[in-house]
C-alpha cells in the first residue's frame, strides 16, 4: 500500500485516484479550484446549464471498470455537417447508414470513396489501439515499437491527415469533414499525422453519446466514486511545488503544509508541471508546441431550432483560411478567423434549459491567447464581445439567425479558458505524441490531456488506466 497524492481533480486525476483507491492505496487529491472536473466545467444562468468543456462522449466503455452507472444515451446523428453550399450530411454510428446518407447528399462515388477510406481508418484504429493507446509510450519509445509491417503501413508515419484524405476522398466536402478531426487534438490537418484517422473511426464505430443532465455529471460521478472508495478530495487546495530528489517525497501546498507521498500523479498541464511544480527545463523545452484555442459563446435562446441536431457544424467555404488565421504563417500573424467553422451543441434535454428555450454552446477555433506572432491578445478591450457578434452574423449568413431570439450571450475567449496554457484547448504538445506518463524522478506520473495518449475524455481516462497499471506493476 502506498500514499499517493494526485494534483488536480480533472477526469484523468479522479479516474486514476478511483482505480488506485480500489487497489488498496491511500489517495488524496488536491484541486486548486472550488469544484472538480478541470476542463469538464459547467456554467449555469437563469435556468440554463452549459457544458463549457467536452460536449461529446465517445468510447464510454473505457469507464466501465470505474462502476459509475453513467447510462449514456446514443446520438444519431453523431454530428450534422452543413457545408457552404448548404449540403447537409448527418453522420451515423452505423456505417451502412452513413454510406446511404453520403450517397443521397453527395452521390454514390463519394460514398464509395468513404467506404474505401473507412477500411484504411479501421486498420489505423486497430494498430493504434493495440500498440499505442493503452500502453506507456513517448516520442522516443514510439519510434522503437515493434510494429507489424501491416500496422506500420496503415499508420503511415510522416504522412499528414490532409494527404490521406486527398488520397481517398475526391469530394472536397468529405475531405473537409475529415480535416475537422485534426482539431480534436488541436492541430492543423495539413500538419497533423495521418494516424488521427483513428479518431473518426472510433467516434463513428463506437458511437457518440450524451449524459442526461450534461457531461458535467461525469465529474460529479467520479468524485462520488472516489469518496465511496475512501479518497480524500481537497478543493481550493493548490499545490505550490513537488518535493523530490531522485524520487518524490511529497508535495508542498500553497498554504505551506507538506503532504508526504510515495507517489505523485500530476493532472495539470505538462508545461505547468515542468515550469512551476517541478522545474525541469529539458522537459519543458520539448513542450513548446501549443494546440489551437477555443472561442466560446453560451447562448440562452428563446424558441426551438429544428434545423439543428444535438451537434451541428457549419463549415466555411475556405477551411485553409481558418487554419492560416488560427496558427499564423511566416508572412502574417495569427488573428480571429473571419469566416470560421462554427460548432453548435444544443441538447434537447429538459434538464439543461427552461421550457420553450434552448441552451446553445457555440465553439469556434481560435488562436491561443498571448502577444506572440502565433497568438492573439484576447484581452484587448471589446474584442471578445465584437467577435461574438461577428460569429452570430456569420451563423445568420449560413441560414441560422438567432440574433433576435437571445435571452443572453456569455462570451469565453481563449484568455479565460481555465487550466490551459494561453487558452490552448488541448494544452501542450497538440498532436499525436504527448508528454510521457512517467516523470523524470521516481514515483512521479502524468495523466490528463497533455500526457500520453492525449486529449478528450476517453484518452485522459486511458492515461489514468496506464498510470494505475504502471504503479501497480512497480
Amino acid at each position: 500500500m502506498s500514499d499517493i497524492v494526485v494534483i488536480g481533480a480533472g477526469v484523468g486525476g479522479l479516474a486514476a485516484a478511483a482505480r488506485l483507491a480500489a487497489a488498496g492505496h491511500r489517495v488524496v487529491v488536491h484541486e486548486r479550484a472550488e469544484r472538480v472536473g478541470g476542463k469538464l466545467a459547467v456554467f449555469e444562468r437563469d435556468g440554463y446549464r452549459f457544458d463549457t468543456g467536452p460536449s461529446l462522449l465517445t468510447l464510454p466503455q473505457v469507464f466501465d471498470d470505474l462502476d459509475l452507472d453513467l447510462r449514456p444515451e446514443p446520438l444519431d446523428p453523431v454530428v450534422r455537417h452543413v457545408f457552404a453550399d448548404r449540403t447537409v450530411l448527418d453522420s451515423s454510428p452505423v456505417h451502412s447508414v452513413f454510406l446511404e446518407r453520403i450517397a443521397a447528399a453527395m452521390g454514390t462515388a463519394a460514398a464509395d470513396d468513404w467506404d474505401r477510406f473507412w477500411g484504411r481508418a479501421a486498420r489505423i484504429w486497430r494498430a493504434s489501439w493495440d500498440s499505442v493507446l493503452r500502453r506507456p509510450v513517448s516520442a522516443a519509445s514510439l519510434a522503437r515499437l515493434s510494429w507489424r509491417v501491416g500496422d506500420l503501413a496503415a499508420i503511415a508515419p510522416g504522412r499528414s491527415l490532409r494527404s490521406l484524405g486527398r488520397t481517398y476522398l475526391r469530394d472536397r466536402r468529405l475531405r473537409m469533414l475529415l480535416d475537422r478531426y485534426a482539431t480534436y487534438t488541436g492541430t492543423d490537418p495539413r500538419r497533423a499525422p495521418a494516424a488521427l484517422a483513428a479518431i473518426p473511426y472510433a467516434e463513428l464505430t463506437h458511437g457518440g453519446w450524451y449524459l442526461p443532465g450534461g457531461l458535467g455529471t461525469l465529474a460529479d460521478s467520479l468524485r462520488a466514486r472516489c469518496i465511496d472508495l475512501g479518497v480524500r478530495v481537497e478543493l481550493s487546495s493548490p499545490v505550490a511545488r513537488i518535493s523530490a530528489d531522485r524520487a518524490v517525497r511529497g508535495v508542498v501546498l500553497e498554504s505551506g503544509e507538506f503532504e508526504r507521498a510515495d507517489v505523485v500523479i500530476s493532472d495539470v498541464d505538462a508545461s505547468v508541471l515542468y515550469r512551476d511544480l517541478l522545474p525541469t527545463p529539458g522537459r519543458l523545452a520539448g513542450l513548446a508546441d501549443r494546440s489551437l484555442g477555443g472561442f466560446v459563446l453560451l447562448l440562452g435562446v428563446r424558441g426551438e431550432t429544428p434545423e439543428l441536431a444535438h451537434h451541428t457544424v457549419f463549415f466555411p467555404a475556405d477551411y485553409d483560411a481558418e487554419f492560416d488565421a488560427v496558427f499564423g504563417s511566416s508572412s502574417r500573424r495569427a488573428r480571429p478567423v473571419n469566416d470560421p467553422a462554427i460548432f453548435v451543441t444544443r441538447a434537447a434535454d429538459p434538464a439543461v434549459r427552461p421550457a420553450g428555450c434552448e441552451a446553445w454552446f457555440v465553439l469556434v477555433n481560435a488562436a491561443r491567447h498571448g502577444t506572440a506572432w502565433s497568438a492573439v491578445d484576447w484581452q484587448r478591450p471589446g474584442l471578445g464581445e465584437a467577435y461574438g457578434r461577428h460569429v452570430l452574423d456569420v451563423l445568420a449568413g449560413r441560414g441560422v439567425d438567432v440574433r433576435g431570439r437571445l435571452e443572453f450571450m456569455e462570451v469565453r475567449t481563449p484568455a479565460e479558458l481555465a487550466g490551459s496554457p494561453d487558452g490552448s484547448i488541448y494544452g501542450s504538445a497538440g498532436g499525436l505524441v504527448r508528454a510521457s506518463n512517467r516523470g523524470p524522478v521516481r514515483g512521479l506520473f502524468l495523466v490528463g490531456g497533455s500526457a500520453h495518449p492525449g486529449g478528450g475524455l476517453p484518452m485522459v481516462t486511458l492515461s489514468a488506466q496506464i498510470v494505475a497499471e504502471e504503479i501497480g506493476a512497480a
